[in-house]
């Protein structure tokens, strides 16, 4: 996400600062900071020298199942870390704007009624990772409350896109086919739950969603970022094994299951169209065109 933002901002000749954590930034990034936000005194330490008219809070531990593997990690970055993050923009920089970024993940467990989640439907949460996202924006809401910050609340649904880590889905799928064809692994892709259904949209479009609610976006409002439709993730599979030449068969590997599932995640972006004038522009067939050839590109310079 941080990679596609960043272009973007400096695009728009905006003065632009990041971070990164656990990789450290290139001599020539100069404008890139190493930080760990469970560090609270190194946060507030760059937040005091930046003195930021904008933050996209984007860190986070963001993997459903990594956070079951390592809950500790994912409690003390993400809860801790943007509880250290709002304090140091408290005393630091109380007039910066600030877009926090929690998930879909919050809805948890929803009922196949067929009818798109808005913003205000009850939260069934079914993993650490989403605990810690709800617990984010409750403790934005107070920042926003109590000590007036202007704060912008951005709930998207997934997303992929070229770079993507493999930890997903969708770049998961088409690494492996990367490396099939390249010869590196048995014509044999690897799979989860099939059937469930998501709702995706293009990380390029998401960015565009970030800045536009960081422009126009009421502060103290929560926004959905969606494509407002779902797709099986057997068609998702199909699409990029129709991109390829080789012939893969699939096979269902039990460690790719969840924990805990849910059979469909459907949106409703009624609310952020609305407000800020955003809507999705990229197909999703181009999207998976696009990280196929991510991949395909990065295994053959290995």
């Amino acid at each position: 996400m941080g990679g596609y933002l960043s272009p973007l901002l400096k695009s728009q000749n905006h003065v632009f600062y990041g971070t990164t954590y656990p990789g450290r930034p290139s001599r020539s990034e100069r404008d890139i900071s190493y930080l760990d936000l469970r560090l609270e005194k190194d946060v507030l330490k760059l937040v005091r020298e930046v003195r930021p008219d904008w933050v996209f809070h984007l860190a986070a531990v963001s993997g459903v199942r990594h956070s079951w593997q390592f809950r500790e990690e994912t409690l003390e970055t993400n809860l801790m870390g943007t509880a250290h993050l709002l304090e140091a923009l408290r005393r630091h920089a109380p007039e910066a704007r600030t877009l926090l970024i929690s998930s879909s993940e919050v809805y948890g467990f929803v009922e196949a009624s067929g009818r798109a989640l808005k913003e205000d439907h009850p939260f069934h949460l079914v993993s650490p990772y989403a605990f810690t996202k709800l617990a984010g924006e409750l403790l934005a809401g107070l920042y926003h409350q109590v000590e007036k910050l202007s704060l912008v609340i951005a709930r998207p649904f997934p997303h992929t896109g070229p770079g993507q880590s493999e930890e997903f889905v969708c770049s998961d799928w088409a690494r492996q086919i990367a490396r099939i064809e390249k010869g590196g692994a048995a014509p044999i892709i690897k799979v989860g739950n099939l059937t469930v259904e998501r709702d995706f949209t293009d990380v390029r479009d998401v960015v565009r969603a970030y800045l536009l609610l960081m422009e126009r976006g009421s502060a103290g409002e929560i926004y959905n970022v969606c494509s407002g439709r779902t797709y099986p993730l057997q068609e998702i599979l199909d699409c990029l094994l129709s991109m390829s030449f080789r012939k893969i068969k699939i096979e269902v590997e039990p460690k790719k299951l969840r924990k805990i599932d849910f059979p469909r995640l459907l949106g409703s972006n009624r609310k952020i169209k609305k407000d800020v004038g955003w809507k999705p522009e990229i197909p999703l067939e181009k999207t998976l065109a696009d990280v196929l050839e991510y991949w395909r590109i990065v295994l053959a310079s290995h």
